[in-house]
């Protein structure tokens, strides 16, 4: 059976993929063994530095892989990834190291290290082989712990925390390494509501601040909307559409998207966007 092709959607793209961007992917495509539709299917994207873009879409659309591939540990199957105006192939592991920090959806703790020496894990990639720590790598460790309100944490080992306490710890290890380009998905799963939305504030503000480039895949549409210089909205692998969050965030766009209705509304005189899911819709076709 052919695959169904995605809708068609009008984008809003505001950026084409070329050598200015921190991060350009160039009509790159992803097809998994067996698989019988590509994970990406010829994506084209910039990221500069300032910008926080958030993927959006259905779990499948493809969110991950890009994510994966933008952090050179999936190799596409076409197109060209580019990290500052460097194919990725060609660049040295150390400098890929020092350019990009990752933190996946899900990963082990790494038991009997404590806070502050995972913190200081994201300093490898800035230390020789003896892992010397130095002032410019204390000054990072320190105000990563900072952003990520982990002070009282520092000493204590990492399996005693909870999930939302070390998925922090993962973003700080992350923000220490201070990246061009930081790739985080599903960043706020476990936190609290105050430390989900600080969590969102510290990385629009941080991207800004740092000349930072800020990739964050997402369900939660409100901290998309709030926060996100550009939302990429995905289906079945490709980007329908790419631009500001009130331009991509619309109704008739995420039940296309999301097989989902969801209510669009505006939150009082701040005039920030409120997203209710009313129901799912079934696709019918085959």
């Amino acid at each position: 059976m052919a695959t169904r092709p995605p809708p068609v959607l009008v984008a809003t793209a505001t950026a084409a993929a070329g050598a200015n961007g921190v991060l350009a992917l160039d009509d790159v495509y992803v097809q998994h063994a067996k698989a019988p539709a590509p994970a990406l299917a010829r994506v084209t994207l910039c990221v500069s530095a300032g910008e926080v873009v958030v993927l959006v879409g259905a779990n499948g659309a493809g969110k991950s892989t890009l994510l994966r591939v933008s952090a050179g540990l999936l190799e596409p199957s076409g197109g060209t990834v580019r990290i500052g105006g460097a194919d990725v192939r060609t660049l040295p592991r150390r400098r890929m190291a020092r350019a990009v920090a990752f933190v996946a959806q899900s990963e082990a703790a790494a038991s009997g290290f404590r806070v502050r020496e995972i913190v200081a894990m994201g300093r490898a990639p800035h230390q020789g082989a003896w892992m010397t720590e130095r002032a410019t790598d204390r000054r990072a460790i320190e105000q990563a712990m900072a952003r990520a309100e982990l002070g009282a944490l520092e000493h204590r080992r990492i399996e005693t925390l909870s999930g939302g306490e070390q998925r922090r710890v993962a973003i700080a290890r992350a923000l220490a390494q201070e990246p061009a380009l930081l790739l985080l998905d599903e960043p706020a799963a476990n936190l609290d509501v105050r430390h989900r939305l600080e969590l969102h504030e510290t990385l629009a503000r941080v991207a800004g601040s740092d000349a930072m480039a800020c990739i964050v895949a997402t369900h939660d549409l409100d901290a998309a909307a709030r926060f996100a210089s550009r939302v990429v909205l995905l289906r079945e692998g490709h980007v329908v559409a790419d631009g500001r969050p009130e331009d991509v965030l619309t109704a008739p766009r995420l039940r296309a998207a999301l097989n989902a209705e969801v209510d669009v509304g505006i939150h009082g005189p701040s005039g920030s966007r409120y997203f209710v899911p009313i129901k799912s819709q079934r696709d019918q076709s085959t």
